[in-house]
């Protein structure tokens, strides 16, 4: 905290912090953990020292973590825990024990450490980070990706096998006398007891108390309720020796299947993401800078070590253990190639029982950190070089690529949800067209519900378009929900064939304006299915049928109008806003007109 210890200063220096950088971080496509990191190296003691003691925020900012598996542990539940036991205790049991072996075999004999020491270095290293990892690919949507499953799985085991390894730090340490046996019974029973607590409290305790908080009616009831829940758990597990972050897991898994996981899930979020980006702050804040400076070939290379060693074995075991494909099991090497958190714990145990002396627990702590730090640049270097990756080309079966047409009346460029609706309705009016996709999935897909003339083929190949005979044509319909392709399309085929009427989709008002240039007509993909929201709207908020359609007929009378008042200004911004500020007022005055007209219709047929 501040050294004066004024809470809200602390408050407004961590609030200041995250708003200058995150943004930042985010806008340069870091990912917001790197920024929540520099937040903290740049109010950390190391630089501006406006947090003085980085170790009463970091016991606060565990929470974040805390929330975070609570959370998880409600989107799960103990059946599809049960589905994923495999994945789990096989393949995150084979990727700690692998990579705690090969990189204690280096610290034994690369760096001569003694043998305890080396199974400590070994099996702490190999454990990733839970926050960073999981933080990084909700950040992506990639949580429900193959290799983000399977990174959760790993997380899971490394946080259950965090357990039984600060247990065994003392033992390793030479703590394996009789009285130290007996402190590990007792440990063990004190685990155990509060497991069950948890367990039956959750089955038997949990959903009464809910029920009741739920009946009183107020939110801020409800609210500490389920901080109570988890941070209590976490409490409780804290005071038997386990993880806290696992207690809260178990506690959200035993509540997964309750009326009431929405109402938790929502009461816990906004709290879990600030407390989570507290953490990453006190990450930063606890980086030893000075070390860095001091020695920067040795940490920088240890860090390099680190991730040089994990990523080939993570991409090994998702290959081998987990089934991925190569693009996936890069991902998922990147995402857990950083050292955890809880290493920061073992190691800790492992100095104060005289394993590692302060300097290379220091080393070992900025390391982590540092790996920390690296993982959003790997992401976006993975992410660019996946971009960069030239797709496998699939094999074309010779039916798809050959296209047989008798000259068609429309030929269609695209079969997604839009393109098939026309299709259907081309179909059954018996009118001859011809439709092309790029997505062979999809074509077989649309050709196991009959014989659709669907054919593999790219529209902005010329050599497609004569294949298809869309010279023969009256239409082309362009329904692809990609706007450049679509553009580019038009482009083409105007150009090719210019006696064809062209009717594409279009994803907004600039992109009608491009088709118009075009000569294309231009249809809204969600323009008429908005009408008809905002009609069915106006008929349930008490419009008879006839206003509505009313309403909406003269909206849409307008709105043509002023699209094409600025197609002819669409390059300008300040005259395309104020031609939108103009329309917006002209219809007020017309819907009131339009009130005004029925209400004298009313009172004269009254009369």
């Amino acid at each position: 905290m501040p050294q004066d210890g004024n809470l809200l200063q602390a408050a407004v220096v961590f609030l200041f912090a995250a708003v200058l950088t995150v943004p930042l971080a985010k806008r340069l496509q870091l990912g917001s953990v790197l920024g929540y990191l520099f937040a903290g190296v740049l109010i950390g003691p190391q630089v501006l020292g406006l947090i003085g003691n980085p170790q009463s925020v970091a016991h606060i900012s565990e929470l974040g973590v805390v929330l975070l598996l609570f959370i998880i542990g409600l989107e799960l539940s103990p059946r599809r825990l049960w589905v994923m036991r495999k994945s789990v205790f096989g393949v995150g049991l084979a990727q700690v024990l692998l990579t705690g072996l090969v990189i204690g075999t280096i610290a034994l004999l690369g760096f001569g450490q003694p043998l305890p020491s080396a199974v400590v270095l070994g099996l702490g290293l190999a454990l990733s980070s839970t926050a960073f990892g999981l933080q990084s690919l909700a950040e992506r949507k990639q949580l429900n990706a193959p290799h983000g499953r399977l990174a959760f799985a790993i997380l899971l085991f490394q946080d259950i096998a965090a357990i039984p390894l600060i247990a065994l730090v003392p033992l390793l340490a030479g703590g394996g006398d009789s009285a130290a046996s007996g402190d590990g019974l007792s440990h063990g029973l004190r685990v155990l007891g509060s497991i069950a607590v948890v367990v039956i409290g959750g089955r038997y305790l949990l959903r009464p108390v809910f029920r009741v908080v739920a009946r009183s009616g107020l939110p801020e009831v409800s609210t500490a309720t389920a901080l109570l829940v988890v941070i209590g758990t976490a409490w409780l597990m804290d005071l038997a020796g386990v993880s806290m972050a696992l207690g809260a897991f178990l506690a959200g898994l035993l509540l997964a299947d309750s009326e009431y996981r929405h109402e938790l899930e929502s009461q816990i979020e906004p709290f879990k993401g600030l407390l989570l980006g507290l953490f990453f702050i006190s990450v930063g804040m606890g980086a030893n800078l000075s070390l860095l400076f001091a020695d920067p070939v040795a940490v920088l290379g240890l860090m390099l070590l680190l991730v040089a060693i994990k990523l080939p074995l993570l991409m090994l075991i998702g290959r081998l253990a987990g089934g991925l494909d190569r693009v996936s099991a890069v991902r998922l090497g990147v995402v857990l190639a950083a050292g955890g958190e809880f290493a920061f714990v073992v190691f800790k145990i492992g100095r104060d029982q005289g394993l590692f002396d302060a300097r290379l627990y220091d080393t070992l702590l900025l390391t982590i950190t540092l790996s920390m730090a690296v993982t959003p640049l790997l992401l976006l270097a993975c992410a660019r070089w996946v971009r960069s990756r030239p797709k496998p080309a699939k094999e074309i079966p010779e039916h798809l690529r050959a296209i047989e047409s008798d000259a068609p009346r429309v030929v269609i460029a695209g079969m997604g949800r839009m393109g098939q609706i026309v299709a259907r309705i081309l179909r059954a009016q018996n009118i001859s067209f011809v439709a092309l996709d790029t997505s062979v999935d999809s074509i077989e897909l649309i050709r196991s519900f009959g014989d659709v003339p669907v054919f593999y083929g790219d529209p902005l190949r010329p050599e497609i378009l004569a294949a298809a005979k869309t010279g023969d044509a009256e239409y082309f319909v362009i329904a692809t929900d990609d706007p450049d392709v679509s553009t580019r399309t038009a482009e083409l085929v105007s150009r090719l064939y210019p006696h064809l009427k062209i009717i594409a989709r279009a994803r907004n008002r600039q992109h009608v304006h491009q088709l118009l240039d075009l000569g294309a007509q231009a249809v809204r993909e969600t323009y008429y299915s908005s009408l008809e929201i905002s009609r069915r709207t106006l008929v349930g908020l008490g419009l008879s049928n006839a206003q509505a359609d009313a309403r909406i007929r003269r909206f849409k009378t307008h709105d043509e109008q002023v699209l094409a008042a600025q197609h002819l200004v669409y390059d300008d911004d300040a005259k395309v806003l104020q031609t939108a500020q103009e329309a917006r007022a002209e219809l007020t005055r017309l819907f009131e007109s339009d009130s005004l007209e029925e209400q004298k219709a009313a009172k004269a047929k009254a009369m």
